[in-house]
């Protein structure tokens, strides 16, 4: 019984929103078979947790909501940034999956790990700034995530923060002036 309802969620999901089963199953990682074997009552649910997380995450919705789903081992990665990114969709009224169609497919399925907090957010400038762009954030903001991403970055690989204070703010202010003429 609860197979059906897990996957009666998924068909209505993808019959409302009119989304391919081929596209659904790049965003989440798995093959097109794998789609129809989730959408088939009479096939027994997945049970993978990355996965459910997965499909919650393009749905919008908890990966609770699948009575199949039980809560991992492997540590979230939630920050400040991520919450921030998480509010920016919603404040530009964007779905996940219509935030998610605004990148090219193969980026896609990284784009709803970052989500579910299984990646952190991209270090990368560059990358950083094609989803600025898409959420329209300032200037001023696309560098203080891009800032609060970097440190985190730092602080993780070990690097002393507090005793590279002034190399730090000198690579931060460089970084600011190149990213205002960049951005």
């Amino acid at each position: 019984m609860n197979n059906i309802k897990s996957s009666k969620m998924v068909a209505d999901f993808l019959d409302k929103t009119k989304l391919h089963k081929k596209e659904f199953a790049q965003m989440i990682g798995v093959t097109l078979s794998y789609v129809y074997n989730l959408i088939d009552e009479n096939v027994a649910f997945s049970t993978r947790s990355i996965t459910l997380e997965r499909i919650a995450t393009v749905m919008d919705i908890n990966p609770e909501e699948f009575t199949e789903y039980q809560i991992p081992q492997e540590s979230v990665v939630y920050s400040e940034n991520l919450l921030f990114l998480k509010d920016l969709i919603k404040y530009n009224k964007l779905s996940t999956l219509e935030f998610l169609k605004m990148f090219e497919r193969k980026k896609r399925l990284e784009l709803v790990d970052i989500l579910r907090g299984a990646k952190p957010i991209q270090i990368d400038f560059e990358e950083l700034k094609k989803v600025a762009n898409i959420l329209n954030m300032t200037k001023t903001q696309f560098f203080e995530m891009w800032k609060t991403r970097m440190l985190e970055y730092l602080q993780d690989g070990g690097f002393n923060l507090e005793k590279n204070k002034n190399l730090l703010d000198k690579m931060f202010q460089s970084a600011q002036n190149y990213a205002k003429t960049e951005s």
